[in-house]
């Protein structure tokens, strides 16, 4: 008999264990190369296992094998390297989506155009490809003044020269400037004796106080916007609008780039109505926190309130934007020492410009921090860098703003070395646009700051020595979307021209890769289930095809993103 009941407890001891095996099974079992978890206490393990879009294991092969069931994929990455996902923490995917059908005018590394007169002959090939009507509207982007060869913006007459009657408007690389024709001026109803608006500039030529087409910040995006409400609608073609095509290419281009959650900031009007049509037809396969621009949507501010940090079919409202000045390398920035040459039409003295005042930036921000709601404010110069730790302290100080907001400032390229203390006191995350350094760090040097400021843009490895959280972002379209490119350029500081710019600002890899995983997920207040392999959090994994922890600094560009991963999921592959 006790031979017997001893069967039986075997018996079902074994269907329990059968049970209990079957419940645990790992969907995908990742080994055999290094992978890197952000995890300080545990940095590299041997093996990943992945259960419904979750880590359900992260260490030995041994243990890990516990995981694998019959239905268990086992992936072995022959030598590759897995990490987590990368994650955007500045950028503009709507602006992305909005710029596919115009003409890219992009240098190198990315692009083509490297003069003036290559930028008109893009825009004529285009016009002729394309066999456009005499009057219908052209528009280019990604033009750059620091690359091309003659270091200045076109003219109102250079655009004419490709065309008198298609209204033409060419959008700078920065995004915070345009240049227009005499056929766009007529189009938008610019008239000759227009004045600046507040925020903004139209460019004069010196000696005939005549409009020289260049168009400056809220002048720019003025123009943009009501260009875009002149333009036809996109047609449908298989249930989709050619809006939503061009997101979807612009997500997809995100992917190829390894980054599982995009942003896209600075959210208005046109991108606003995208993103929400996108996920309430569950097209959005990333996650995507959006900031949508405060001014422009002052009137329903309180409307967004209780999407706040929600993802709904993986669109998440964030926090919201303020555009606090303009770009540094295209001399709009606003600074408190004069710019080292200033742009045509300004003196000696030109400073750039902000966009807010105090008081207003008082009142927009104490708005929001009163509901507990973050910001990115875009701060490029050391002025504007000076007014929102002026107006954020001035908030914490009354008690309105606390550090766990985790408001950021985006870009904070002319930092100055004071500037460290102060952003640890008010307790604000800064977000390194740290490209800058290889894009336009010998621009920065030779015509916008001179050595001595050049050498602190992006200083990343002052704010690690302080202790502060950091992130680094693209900002695409400003550039694609290529996180690699701004690891290199903080761990390297090496210009175009293969200058090293502030070297004691270099810091290490793993602090640049934390920048684009675990400190961004800090950012985005989503620390606890991304940004690092750890068992719970979400499987957003990228496969690289190398390690970047153990090849030459030098090389990290060469790095290629094989495979991204989406809680499981593979959406891109190479």
């Amino acid at each position: 008999m006790w031979k017997k009941y001893n069967i039986n407890i075997i018996f079902f001891a074994l269907i329990i264990t059968g049970c209990k095996s079957t419940k645990n099974d790992a969907d995908i079992l990742y080994y055999g190369g290094p992978i890197l978890t952000m995890e300080d206490g545990n940095p590299q393990v041997e093996a990943l296992a992945i259960k419904d879009g979750k880590i359900l294991f992260a260490g030995t092969k041994k243990e890990a094998m516990n995981y694998a069931g019959s239905k268990t994929a086992e992936v072995n990455l022959e030598n590759k390297t897995l990490m987590p996902g990368f994650i955007d923490a500045h950028s503009h995917v709507t602006s992305r989506a909005g710029m596919s059908q115009a003409v890219d005018l992009s240098p190198t590394p990315y692009g083509t155009v490297n003069s003036i007169a290559e930028l008109q002959t893009t825009l004529k090939d285009y016009i002729k490809k394309h066999q456009l009507d005499p009057t219908t509207p052209v528009m280019g982007n990604g033009y750059d003044d620091a690359i091309i060869s003659e270091h200045r913006h076109p003219t109102r007459a250079e655009l004419d020269a490709v065309s008198t009657t298609n209204p033409i408007i060419v959008i700078h690389t920065s995004g915070h400037a345009s240049v227009i024709n005499t056929a766009m001026f007529k189009l938008l109803q610019i008239p000759e004796d227009a004045k600046d608006p507040q925020g903004g500039h139209y460019g004069r030529d010196p000696k005939t106080n005549r409009l020289n087409g260049k168009l400056e910040e809220n002048a720019s995006f003025t123009a943009l916007i009501k260009l875009t409400s002149m333009l036809p609608k996109p047609t449908e073609t298989d249930g989709l609008s050619q809006s939503l095509k061009d997101f979807l290419a612009a997500q997809d281009e995100w992917f190829s780039y390894g980054q599982t959650t995009i942003c896209d900031g600075r959210t208005m009007g046109v991108g606003l109505t995208l993103l929400r049509e996108a996920a309430a037809k569950k097209l959005i396969k990333a996650d995507i926190v959006y900031f949508p621009d405060f001014e422009a949507n002052k009137k329903e501010w309180e409307s967004f309130l209780p999407h706040y940090m929600k993802y709904e079919n993986n669109l998440k409202f964030g926090g919201f934007k303020f555009s606090d000045d303009g770009s540094p390398q295209g001399k709009t920035a606003w600074l408190t020492q004069p710019y080292l040459v200033p742009p045509e039409g300004q003196n000696k003295d030109y400073k750039g410009f902000p966009i807010f005042t105090d008081e207003v930036l008082y009142e927009d921000l104490k708005t929001i921090f009163s509901k507990n709601i973050t910001a990115q404010l875009h701060v490029n110069g050391d002025a504007a860098i000076d007014q929102a730790l002026r107006v954020i302290g001035k908030l914490k100080e009354e008690g309105i703003y606390k550090p766990e907001i985790r408001a950021t400032l985006i870009h904070v390229q002319n930092s100055r070395p004071d500037h460290i203390a102060k952003i640890k006191e008010v307790g604000v995350i800064p977000s390194y646009f740290s490209g800058h350094v290889y894009l336009w760090g010998d621009w920065h040097y030779s015509s916008v700051f001179g050595p001595e400021r050049a050498a602190f843009i992006s200083p990343a490895n002052a704010a690690k020595n302080a202790g502060i959280t950091f992130t680094i972002h693209h900002d695409a379209p400003v550039t694609p979307p290529d996180l690699i490119t701004g690891v290199y350029s903080a761990v390297n500081r090496i210009t175009r021209s293969g200058m090293v710019l502030g070297p004691d600002q270099r810091i290490p890899v793993i602090d640049a890769l934390k920048a684009i995983t675990i400190n961004a997920a800090y950012q985005y207040q989503e620390e606890d289930i991304k940004g690092s392999l750890k068992a719970g959090k979400l499987a957003d994994l990228v496969i690289l095809n190398k390690d970047p922890l153990t090849i030459d600094p030098k090389e990290l560009r060469s790095i290629q993103v094989l495979e991204t991963i989406k809680e499981g999921k593979t959406v891109f592959k190479r």
